[in-house]
This record gives C-alpha cells, structure tokens and sequence, in this order.
C-alpha cells in the first residue's frame, strides 16, 4: 500500500467519480481506476460499489477512508516537520 494509492482512493471516494478524482489530482481517469482496483487487490476487499458511477463506499471502504485520511495527514506533517530543519 502506497499513500499515492492512498490519496487517490480518497479522492475517489470525496469525488464519488474516478474522473472526477483523476482531474482533481491531475491525473488520468486510468491511473484513479488502476490505483483503486491495485489497493483492493492488495487488501483482498472491494472499497467502492460501483455502478455507472460510485454508488458509495462499501464498510471497509468507509473504514479506509477515516484511517487513509489520517495517515495522509500524518505524512503531510511528517513532511512539514522535516522542512524545519532547512
């Protein structure tokens, strides 16, 4: 699991749209689909109903998002600390 994959399903998921998402993060609509699908494979559980679009977050999904949310901060301040030292 990557905090890429990470950001990404949290866009996803806020968004409710891979495209959505994928311009948001300036990214392409594949590379959303890819990191989401990868971090399901990895994970072994789906995280998002699909449909035409998201239909919503399944249970594991609504956990991962609440801990990928945290963990993205954490890293965000990891990174902010780290900058002090310049």
């Amino acid at each position: 699991m990557e905090l890429e994959q990470l950001r990404i399903f949290v866009a996803v998921a806020e968004h409710g749209s891979y495209s959505a998402a994928a311009r948001d993060l300036f990214v392409s609509h594949s590379t959303t689909s890819r990191a989401v699908s990868s971090l399901e494979n990895e994970l072994g559980v789906k995280l998002l109903e699909r449909g035409n679009r998201i239909l919503g977050l399944t249970a594991a999904g609504v956990s991962l998002l609440r801990d990928a949310r945290e963990l993205l901060e954490t890293a965000e301040q990891l990174k902010a600390n780290i900058r002090e030292f310049r």
